[in-house]
C-alpha cells in the first residue's frame, strides 16, 4: 500500500468512475485498473465494484477510504508545515461563510487584509454552516465561520460576535409599528427563509419544534437581495441579523418578545495544520472586530 495508490483510489471514489478520475489525474484508465488491482492484493480484500454507470465501494473499501482521505489530508499538512518551515508560506486562506456573514460582514475584512497581506490569496466558499462543518473535518475548507453551538469534537472554534436576529418586514406591513413580535405572530404570515444547513435556518427549525408550530414558508433562497426585494414588496416577511436590518433601507427589523441571540464562531479542524496565511487571517480578523462591532452596533 502506498500513498500514490490511495489518492487513485480517493480520487475514484469521489469521482465514481475509472474514466472521469482517469482524467482529472491525467493517469491512463489501464495504469489505473492496474494500481487498484494492486491495492486490493496488497490488502487482501475486493474495494471496488464496477458496474456499468460507475464504480461502488465495497463495505471493506469504505473503511479504508475513510483511513486514506485522513492519511492524505495528513501528509498534504506535513508537506505545507515543513515548506514553511523552510520560509515557503503556503500564501492561501480557504474561508467558507455564511451569506448574511459574507455579505455584510466579511467584505470590510477580506479587503482589509488583501491591502496588508497583497500575496495571500482568499478562496471564499459561501455555505450554511452545515456544510461548512463537513468541508472543515474533510479538509476542503481551512477556516469556516459557523454557529458557536453543537460544535463537532473534530472542530476547534474561536468566539467572533453575537448578533440579534430579527424578524423583518415592509414599512407596509401591518406588524411595522410594533416594537416587538411574538414567536406565534411571525409564524402565523408567509415566510420567506434561507435554505435548511444555514444557521438562519436552523434557528426558524428549532423555534418551530420548541413551539410546536409548522411554518408557512411560501419561498426558500439563499439569495439575500431576493429576500430583501420579496420583504420590501410586502409579499413575505422574513428574519435576519440585526447587523443586515441596519444597512438596508425599506425593511424594518422587529426584535422578538423573547430575545433571540446567535453566537457565531471561526473554527477549524483540531488535527488539522493551520497554516501561516490562516493564523495571520485569524489574528487580522480578531483585531479587526472592534471597529465593525462598533460600526454596525452589533450586541
Amino acid at each position: 500500500m502506498n500513498t500514490k495508490a490511495l489518492h487513485y483510489f480517493v480520487t475514484i471514489v469521489e469521482l465514481k468512475s475509472f474514466s472521469r478520475a482517469s482524467e482529472a489525474l491525467h493517469v491512463a484508465q489501464s495504469a489505473l485498473s492496474v494500481a487498484m488491482k494492486k491495492l486490493e492484493s496488497s490488502v487482501g480484500l475486493t474495494l471496488l465494484h464496477r458496474h456499468e454507470k460507475g464504480v461502488q465501494l465495497t463495505d471493506e473499501g469504505t473503511r479504508l477510504y475513510n483511513h486514506a482521505k485522513q492519511i492524505l489530508q495528513k501528509l498534504q499538512d506535513a508537506e505545507l508545515e515543513m515548506q514553511e518551515l523552510k520560509g515557503l508560506v503556503k500564501g492561501e486562506v480557504r474561508l467558507g461563510v455564511p451569506s448574511m456573514m459574507g455579505s455584510y460582514f466579511f467584505p470590510d475584512i477580506l479587503m482589509a487584509f488583501k491591502q496588508q497581506y497583497p500575496g495571500l490569496k482568499l478562496t471564499i466558499i459561501d455555505a450554511g454552516t452545515q456544510s461548512i462543518r463537513k468541508m472543515l473535518i474533510d479538509g476542503e475548507l481551512d477556516l469556516g465561520v459557523i454557529l458557536n453551538e453543537s460544535v463537532p469534537d473534530s472542530l476547534e472554534i474561536e468566539p467572533l460576535i453575537e448578533d440579534e436576529m430579527l424578524a423583518v418586514v415592509s414599512p407596509q406591513h401591518d406588524f411595522a409599528a410594533q416594537q416587538t413580535i411574538s414567536i406565534h405572530e411571525f409564524f402565523s404570515q408567509e415566510l420567506i427563509m434561507f435554505k435548511k444547513g444555514y444557521f438562519h435556518r436552523e434557528m426558524v427549525d428549532k423555534l418551530c419544534i420548541q413551539h410546536g408550530l409548522e411554518p408557512n414558508i411560501s419561498i426558500e433562497t439563499n439569495l439575500i437581495p431576493m429576500i430583501l426585494k420579496v420583504v420590501q414588496k410586502d409579499f413575505a416577511i422574513g428574519a435576519l441579523l440585526k447587523l443586515v436590518t441596519e444597512q438596508e433601507k425599506g425593511v424594518i427589523g422587529i426584535p422578538f418578545e423573547q430575545s433571540i441571540t446567535l453566537k457565531i464562531g471561526m473554527a477549524w479542524r483540531k488535527a488539522g495544520y493551520l497554516s501561516v496565511a490562516d493564523k495571520a487571517f485569524m489574528e487580522f480578523t480578531k483585531q479587526a472586530l472592534p471597529a465593525l462591532v462598533g460600526r454596525h452596533h452589533l450586541i
